[in-house]
């Protein structure tokens, strides 16, 4: 029967979730800082890269505005880790919930003595 494949085919996807406290939403981005004076870098115009996290709050956060954290050289693997985690659920969420669209269509078995509309 259709509906126990896509039941297990559910509950594969469930089986495999991605479950880890390592979340994070948000997205890593690299960008140039330079200061005003005193730096021979920045006079050069080189300037110093530094790894931010822009998180973005709509509505959940008080004015809805956007976050910047900075985050240190050594944690940037992490931080991308656990940014790929959430990644991850998000996508093995959608796809339980393309499953379960499929649960709540109308089983489309033709009736006895009913021809078949194609």
């Amino acid at each position: 029967m259709k509906r126990d494949r896509t039941l297990r085919a559910r509950q594969k996807l469930v089986d495999d979730l991605p479950i880890t406290g390592e979340l994070l939403r948000g997205t890593l981005l690299e960008r140039v800082v330079r200061h005003k004076t005193g730096c021979a870098s920045c006079a050069r115009g080189e300037g110093h890269t530094v790894s931010v996290l822009t998180v973005s709050y709509a509505g959940g956060h008080p004015g809805g505005r956007s976050r910047q954290l900075s985050v240190r050289r050594e944690r940037v693997a992490e931080v991308q880790r656990w940014l790929d985690n959430y990644q991850r659920l998000k996508q093995a969420i959608e796809a339980i919930c393309e499953v379960n669209h499929e649960l709540l269509r109308p089983d489309r078995t033709p009736k006895p003595g009913r021809p078949r509309r194609d």
